[in-house]
C-alpha cells in the first residue's frame, strides 16, 4: 500500500499505528476512551485509509451491478448511494459495500481487506457485458467525521452539509481543493466521509481539527460501532450468514429484479423469517471472546461475534454483539455467556 503524507504524519507523531480493515491506520492518538467520548458526545475525525474505492464504468454498469448485489442500483438517483450485500448463489454473505451513482460511472466503497475478493467476483461475472472495474483506492483518499456535533464542525469549517440526506453526496471546492462529501448510508452511524486527493488530506485534517473535531483511532471506532450495533464484515458478518439474520434490512430491496442469491432471500421472506437474529447483550464482567456460545435452558442458542468494555462517561459497561435464536431473543431475557449471566439487549445500545 502506498504510504500517504498523512500516514507519514501519523507515524511520526503520537499516533499508535496498527492494521485495521486491511490498512495501517492509527488505532489511537492517546486515550481511546476520550476519543470514544468525542464520537459519542461531540465530533471526532478519523483516518479512512482502510476504505477501498472501485470504479465501475461502461454502458452496462448499472444493469450489471443491479444483478450482482442485494439493493436497488437501477433506480439509484445521481449523487446518492445505497448499502448492499454481495451474496453467493446459496444466499450467504460474501461481502458488503456502498454503491454511489456518480453519473457516468458507479463508485463502490468497501474495506481494503474485502476489495480483492469483491473485485475478483466482479471480474468473474463480467462476460459479454460492457463493464470495466478500476481501483482508485490509492488515488482518492478519505477521512471520516462523526458524532452529534459533526455537521456543526463541518459547517464552521466552511462545508455546509445541512441539506445532505443519508446516502447523499455533494461535490465542492473547499480551501482551493476539490472534495466530495458523503453522508453515511447506515442509519446507526450518522456521520460523513470526505473524499479528496491524497496530497490535500493533511491540510484538510489539520483544518477540521482546528475547527473542533477530535482525532480518533480505530480502537474508539470499534467501541462506537459496538454501541451503535453495527456489524462488521469478517467479524459479525461471515460467509455462513444469511442477509435477514443480520437485521440490516436496509441492504435489501425486494422489488428490484433478479440478482445472485435472490432465490434464497425471497424464500426466507416467504417462509416468514430466519431462525436466528443479530442482537445485543449486556454483561457484568469481562468481555467474552468472539465465538463464545450463548446458552439458555442448558442449550446453545447463539454466539458472540464482538464484545468490549465500553467507557461511557457515567460508568463502564460490558456490551457484546452476536446472534441468538429468535425464540430466545426478547430484549430483557436472561441468557448465559460463558460463566456469566447476560441480558439480551435491543440495538442500538442506549
Amino acid at each position: 500500500m502506498t504510504v500517504t503524507t498523512i500516514q507519514e504524519k501519523f507515524a511520526a507523531g503520537d499516533a499508535h499505528m496498527e492494521k485495521y480493515r486491511g490498512a495501517e491506520t492509527p488505532s489511537r492518538f492517546g486515550d481511546a476512551a476520550r476519543e470514544f467520548r468525542a464520537l459519542l458526545e461531540g465530533s471526532a475525525i478519523f483516518d479512512m485509509s482502510w476504505q477501498a474505492k472501485l470504479v465501475l464504468s461502461g454502458e452496462d454498469r448499472v444493469r450489471w451491478l443491479n444483478g450482482m448485489v442485494t439493493n436497488n442500483i437501477r433506480d439509484l438517483a445521481p449523487a446518492h448511494g445505497v448499502y448492499s450485500f454481495l451474496l453467493s448463489a446459496q444466499g450467504r454473505i460474501q461481502g458488503d459495500m456502498v454503491a454511489y451513482n456518480r453519473g457516468d460511472y458507479l463508485l463502490v466503497t468497501t474495506d481494503r481487506e474485502q476489495a480483492p475478493a469483491i473485485a475478483a467476483t466482479f471480474d468473474r461475472y463480467i462476460i459479454m457485458d460492457d463493464v470495466e472495474v478500476g481501483d482508485i483506492s490509492d488515488k482518492l483518499a478519505a477521512v471520516g467525521i462523526a458524532g452529534p456535533k459533526a455537521s456543526k464542525v463541518l459547517s464552521s469549517a466552511g462545508i455546509d452539509v445541512t441539506s445532505l440526506e443519508p446516502g447523499q453526496l455533494m461535490d465542492a471546492v473547499w480551501r482551493d481543493a476539490g472534495i466530495s462529501v458523503a453522508r453515511s448510508v447506515r442509519p446507526q452511524m450518522d456521520g460523513y466521509e470526505i473524499w479528496l486527493a491524497v496530497e490535500n488530506v493533511e491540510k484538510a485534517w489539520d483544518a477540521l481539527v482546528l475547527t473542533g473535531a477530535k482525532p480518533a483511532g480505530s480502537d474508539a471506532l470499534e467501541l462506537y460501532r459496538i454501541v451503535r450495533g453495527v456489524p462488521r464484515f469478517g467479524v459479525d458478518l461471515r460467509e455462513r450468514d444469511l442477509p435477514q439474520e443480520t437485521e440490516q434490512l436496509y441492504a435489501l430491496n425486494f422489488a428490484k429484479g433478479c440478482y445472485i442469491g435472490q432465490e434464497i432471500v425471497e424464500r426466507i421472506r416467504a417462509l416468514g423469517g430466519v431462525h436466528r437474529t443479530f442482537t445485543g447483550f449486556e454483561l457484568n464482567g469481562d468481555p467474552p471472546q468472539a465465538g463464545t456460545k450463548v446458552r439458555a435452558n442448558d442449550k446453545d442458542v447463539g454466539e458472540i461475534t464482538s464484545a468490549a468494555r465500553i467507557p461511557f462517561p457515567q460508568h463502564e459497561r460490558t456490551l457484546a454483539l452476536g446472534y441468538l435464536r429468535r425464540e430466545t431473543g426478547r430484549p430483557g431475557a436472561a441468557v448465559q455467556i460463558g460463566e456469566q449471566t447476560a441480558t439480551v439487549h435491543a440495538l442500538p445500545f442506549a
